[in-house]
């Protein structure tokens, strides 16, 4: 469902909703696998292979979400070459990891946050292209005869070039929550066979599912699956008892090599069922209302908006106190406001708590979203350092009060992106009072407000489309900025400063990432498009 709702648009993920009860019934007459290619036929026909990223900018997100711990832990004992014996030598292993899902689904997540090494293999089906366009099928005969010849080869090379591979064990993480693993081709490589039966034993420790907890749901609708572990003579099966023991990794818990700070997609839940229909159910009302917020936000005055607002969900609150104001001997000089970037909207909030009129300063905004500004026009930087710098100092000359966001774009997850020092420099200069920090954090129930592979255009009517959300805006101290313009504080020491004063407000994390590195994991550019 996230892949037809994010890759394929509304009308997409409907049709799969519509066929639920059908794939449902499917699932539960013991026929998984034919449920999920139905699934995968409507998520993907149609789609062009070379902009689907998805199973990278979307999917991880919401796969680490529900991983349990048990996952990880496996994970890491395998990384850690671990089913050595004392006194012997350490016994090699060759890793599969196999999914019921297409490869382009699981592979980027695997890769990426799991840290699954090249040098593994990740078996799952392809996706039958024509002419750069998915067809929806899915093939997986040709495909596993080859991983089967790949691991053979690989099983020989370990053992020296012998036939004789008695010492090398491979460990299967396989995906469909029962034994459908051992149907396959891919499992014949795998010794779980002697005699004419299967070996099952009931592992002493548990074991893990990688994707859900819940094994009693219909998983290949979440897209979520189920593991087992296959070793060289017995097959562990994952037991109910054993799953409802299982830990829900926690965020702390997340791998720390590769953290998630970047996700990309509109759906602020996870499209269950039930979910996606009470989300059909309110689009139409979500439509109107947005259009409504708007309008108020347009004509009337901020205290009766916001009013108005409030009684229909978007609310907003002020944690602490406002700033005070700051005069210098020359008069009220310009004041500038550094904040973190949530969504597009974040200088509206800025110049409600306020209850004053700003002017914000953007990288990149598109034209809708300018045009439909309920404080005005927005200064768009030209990513040009003199030409940016000469245009905010003008805007602090003239006494304005000036929002500015040093991220650069938005971040959705509890971190804060490198802040770019030049609104130090500004605020140093003679024009300025300093700079007031501001820390911003957001709340929604059913969209996102913001992307970097979609269309910019409808940001804010997705924002506003959402049944309830909530802004929370906080002041911090003013930081003095005289001695940048002394020369004795370097900008970029004061823009960490900032970074480090809103993160720890906000309980964040800070990071040296940027705009590019955004952009590249999720929209595959640099962002200056």
């Amino acid at each position: 469902m996230l892949v037809a709702l994010e890759a394929g648009g509304f009308h997409r993920g409907l049709a799969l909703l519509l066929l639920y009860p059908l794939i449902l019934l499917l699932a539960l007459g013991n026929n998984r696998d034919l449920a999920m290619r139905a699934m995968a036929c409507v998520a993907f026909c149609g789609l062009r292979a070379r902009s689907f990223r998805a199973g990278r900018a979307v999917l991880p997100r919401w796969l680490l979400e529900d991983a349990a711990a048990e996952a990880l832990d496996v994970v890491a004992r395998l990384a850690g070459g671990g089913g050595s014996d004392v006194g012997s030598e350490r016994k090699k292993k060759v890793v599969l990891w196999a999914s019921a899902m297409p490869r382009v689904m699981v592979e980027p997540f695997l890769r990426e946050y799991l840290l699954v090494p090249a040098g593994e293999v990740v078996a799952a089906r392809e996706m039958r292209t024509v002419c750069g366009f998915y067809t929806g099928l899915m093939d997986d005969d040709e495909f596993s005869k080859t991983i089967v010849s790949e691991l053979r080869k690989k099983k020989r090379k370990e053992a020296g070039g012998c036939d004789d591979d008695d010492d090398n064990d491979v460990v299967g993480f396989s995906g469909g929550g029962s034994m459908d693993f051992l149907r396959t081709p891919i499992a014949s490589i795998c010794k779980v066979k002697r005699n004419g039966f299967i070996n099952q034993c009931k592992h002493t420790k548990p074991m893990h599912e990688n994707w859900r907890r819940d094994s009693d749901d219909m998983h290949a609708f979440y897209l979520t699956s189920v593991i087992s572990l296959v070793t060289a003579q017995d097959v562990y099966v994952v037991s109910a008892e054993e799953q409802s023991k299982w830990r829900r990794l926690a965020r702390s818990a997340y791998p720390r090599r590769r953290p998630l700070v970047f996700h990309d997609g509109r759906l602020a839940f996870l499209p269950t069922p039930s979910a996606t229909l009470a989300m059909y159910t309110w689009l139409p009302l979500g439509a109107v209302l947005s259009l409504l917020r708007l309008g108020a936000s347009l004509t009337l005055p901020y205290r009766l908006a916001t009013l108005l607002h409030a009684a229909t969900g978007q609310s907003w609150r002020l944690r602490g106190s406002l700033p005070p104001r700051h005069v210098t001997s020359s008069g009220d000089g310009g004041q500038l406001y550094a904040c973190n970037h949530r969504t597009l909207i974040d200088p509206v909030y800025v110049s409600i708590a306020l209850d004053r009129p700003v002017r914000a300063v953007s990288y990149s905004l598109s034209r809708v979203s300018d045009f439909l500004s309920p404080i005005g026009p927005t200064v768009h930087l030209a990513r040009d350092r003199a030409q940016d710098g000469a245009a905010m100092a003008r805007l602090l000359a003239s006494g304005a009060r000036v929002v500015v966001c040093p991220e650069g774009t938005t971040c959705r997850e509890p971190y804060l992106l490198r802040f770019s020092p030049l609104f130090a420099e500004l605020a140093g200069g003679e024009n300025g009072n300093g700079v007031v920090p501001v820390a911003l954090a957001v709340e929604t129930s059913m969209f996102y407000g913001t992307t970097a592979g979609g269309w910019k255009g409808v940001d804010p009517f997705y924002y506003l489309a959402n049944p309830r959300m909530c802004y929370t805006v906080e002041f911090l101290d003013r930081v003095d900025t005289a001695e940048v313009r002394e020369g004795k504080v370097a900008s970029t020491d004061v823009a960490n400063r900032v970074q480090r004063d809103i993160a720890e407000a906000l309980g964040y994390e800070c990071t040296m990432l940027t705009r590019r590195d955004k952009y590249r994991v999720l929209a595959g550019n640099d962002g200056t498009g």
